[in-house]
């Protein structure tokens, strides 16, 4: 459910291809605030675990990540503001946890906030196993599952930051992996992923298309 009120089109019109009347039902927004809550957008849901001062362990739902590039780089945005953000600065190593549809209610868990102590009892109804390679845990019964090194942090876009790692670690749970002599389509039919429309809506996704072009072809675009 959206957070703001509704805006009216008459405050968010702006000019440009909205002058041409082969556009004349699309709707320039105002870029002097943020525009990503007035139309939904699809993205990823994990989780992102990292090791807390005391030696525990915290895990913080992000929908605003991506792999970085083709090889084994992983990044997600966070702000300062956030325990995250220092916990993997300072432990210098984050993992991340891709839980499926119905594991949506212990993912929305994880948001919850923090006590006074700066403790988020909520994480006692999430079953974890440790990583295999770093100080960090996994989120249980997850179909895909990242160890990550930190890479490199970039500050500075306005209130939030990007965090990359690099991924020395990798696991995926049989049902979810590809091979040869599995479909694509029956696979992801069979174990269906979770997406995150933002704002506030998730989705489930157990149908899927192949794609008209190549993704070679996609990627090499000049």
């Amino acid at each position: 459910m959206a957070t703001d009120p509704v805006i009216s089109t008459e405050m968010i019109v702006g000019k440009g291809i909205m002058s041409d009347p082969v556009y004349e039902k699309t709707i320039s927004l105002e870029t002097g605030q943020p525009i990503w809550d007035r139309f939904f957008n699809v993205a990823p849901l994990v989780l992102i675990g990292t090791r807390e001062p005391d030696g525990s362990y915290d895990l913080a739902p992000k929908h605003m990540v991506a792999q970085m590039g083709r090889q084994n780089y992983f990044g997600f945005v966070c702000t300062p503001q956030h325990q995250t953000y220092h916990n993997a600065k300072r432990e210098g190593a984050f993992t991340v946890s891709y839980p499926r549809p119905a594991q949506i209610i212990l993912t929305s868990l994880s948001a919850a906030p923090r006590c006074e102590d700066g403790s988020k009892p909520s994480l006692r109804a999430l079953q974890t196993f440790p990583a295999s390679k770093i100080d960090g845990v996994f989120v249980q019964d997850a179909y895909l599952y990242l160890e990550c090194e930190l890479y490199r942090v970039i500050d500075d876009f306005a209130l939030d930051s990007l965090i990359t790692g690099r991924i020395i670690a990798a696991h995926v749970h049989e049902s979810a992996l590809r091979t040869m002599d599995r479909d694509d389509h029956d696979l992801i039919h069979r174990s269906p992923m979770l997406a995150y429309l933002h704002p506030g809506r998730y989705a489930k996704i157990d149908r899927s298309f192949s794609f008209p072009f190549s993704v070679e072809s996609i990627d090499d675009e000049k």
